[in-house]
């Protein structure tokens, strides 16, 4: 059993990004919208800002208040995508619920929508096209490659449906010719399709949630969750202690999928530049 050690992996991809920032003349930037001051988004955008000054991208924050309306926060995206200096651009998750998140997402430039979150860098992915791709299964893949995880004709199942994770994730798996297999809350006999998977995704955000049984022997396990067990302890959708040692590579929680996230987002931003100073 490997441990996959994505802390190392992000801090090797980050180090290649700065090495190259440092060849381009112009500037790269990235520009993050933070609406309200939730504590776990305050946590995020700080490891976003941490990892541009590792970079050598310039980051720029706009901290709108909680209750800032539509239009308000609609008119900063504006500003933003006019402006040359701003590579990149995310608005930070979730918004207050008085607000429509995929409209708002829908209003950024598709070529700083360094989040692949608006619809045409989805369709762009989803039709086979270059895109800008959503971070974290971006940095799923990267890590199974980095990793030399055997994908072509591997049966692959991906546990959560969501947007930015389990869509995003089937396709760039299908995409490397893995059989894959969408599970979520309405599945049938889970642990019948994981416990058949060579690789198994687990992205629901429910501590603990994959059982050893759920798993075969020799299978790569990817845990994207992020939650809290009875202890308050950090942990993931997967029972780690329990499922380890039957698999043959399995990335833990903290210190797997989550340093890739933000490290993408970061590759993403300087991918974004290239592409918009194209000769």
């Amino acid at each position: 059993m490997q441990i996959i050690d994505g802390k190392a992996v992000a801090t090797a991809l980050r180090g290649k990004i700065a090495e190259e920032v440092k060849t381009i003349a112009g500037e790269v930037g990235l520009a993050v919208i933070l609406v309200g001051d939730d504590p776990a988004s305050k946590v995020y955008v700080r490891n976003k800002i941490k990892a541009c000054e590792e970079t050598g991208i310039k980051s720029y924050l706009c901290n709108l208040p909680a209750d800032s309306t539509f239009d308000e926060v609609a008119a900063t995206i504006k500003r933003l995508n006019e402006d040359d200096s701003v590579t990149g651009m995310i608005l930070q998750l979730p918004l207050p619920k008085h607000l429509n998140e995929n409209e708002l997402i829908d209003l950024i430039d598709p070529k700083k929508d360094v989040d692949g979150c608006t619809f045409v860098q989805k369709g762009r992915l989803w039709t086979g096209r270059d895109s800008l791709i959503a971070c974290t299964p971006y940095g799923v893949i990267k890590l199974l490659e980095h990793y030399n995880i055997p994908l072509e004709g591997k049966n692959a199942v991906v546990v959560g449906r969501s947007n930015l994770v389990g869509k995003p994730l089937a396709q760039l798996l299908m995409d490397r010719n893995c059989t894959v297999t969408i599970c979520h809350s309405r599945t049938r006999d889970l642990g019948e399709i994981t416990s058949a998977a060579d690789i198994v995704c687990v992205a629901i955000g429910k501590a603990k949630f994959l059982k050893a049984d759920m798993v075969k022997e020799g299978a790569t396990v990817i845990d994207v969750g992020m939650c809290r067990d009875e202890y308050g302890k950090l942990c993931g959708d997967v029972d780690f202690e329990n499922v380890a040692p039957k698999c043959s590579y399995i990335t833990p929680v903290p210190g797997g999928v989550g340093p890739m996230t933000v490290t993408m987002l970061i590759f993403n931003t300087l991918e974004a530049y290239k592409q918009q100073h194209k000769k």
